[in-house]
């Protein structure tokens, strides 16, 4: 009974080192079976984040995630926040409902919440612990009311997952705007 334990015990440890190997290979064939892709999103990130606006300003900023500096997304607000800055502002542990869309660097859209019905024509909602990092940082960002194009650069989107027409490495551009902060949480 004892050698079948260990028995057990070591094929287990086999295992997982080999399922560990094997998945080290994929995600090698995976950075190389899209290097060109990838190629492609990291050449039109760099290009697009040295636009300016009319004034010489630089058109999107640099908004960092508090818990993690590394993270971030580049983010344009098509309104004056000084006009929203005291609405409601998500917390991490929010429900948030959004109005967005969402599509690659190339121009593939990929998701609408323009096709929801519920709870409210065209409004997604969903907590920010359900979403990818990249709109956790920019909705944190965000107040009820504002409305801007966020770049998710694929670190804190799927990175190199793919996931329904969402290819690896992709960098993802949403409009979004922040609709409403319902169960609003007050300490």
């Amino acid at each position: 009974m004892r050698k079948f334990a260990l028995l057990a015990v070591a094929a287990l440890l086999l295992s997982s080192v080999a399922t560990s190997c094997l998945s080290d290979d994929n995600e090698n064939s995976t950075w190389e079976e899209y290097a060109e892709w990838r190629d492609a999103n990291n050449a039109w990130l760099e290009q697009t984040i040295q636009r300016t606006d009319d004034d010489g300003n630089p058109y999107y900023k640099t908004v960092r995630g508090v818990w993690d500096y590394n993270s971030y997304v580049y983010m344009h607000y098509f309104n004056d926040t000084t006009l929203t800055r005291d609405n409601l502002s998500p917390y991490y542990t929010s429900t948030v409902d959004v109005i967005y869309h969402g599509q690659m660097y190339d121009g593939t859209p990929f998701d609408s919440s323009y096709l929801r019905t519920t709870p409210a024509d065209s409004v997604y909602r969903t907590t920010l612990t359900n979403v990818i990092t990249g709109w956790v940082i920019a909705l944190s960002d965000m107040h009820v009311g504002d409305s801007c194009e966020v770049i998710v650069p694929y670190s804190v989107g799927y990175n190199a997952s793919s996931t329904g027409a969402i290819l690896p490495y992709s960098h993802l551009i949403f409009n979004m705007k922040l609709v409403g902060v319902p169960y609003y949480e007050t300490d």
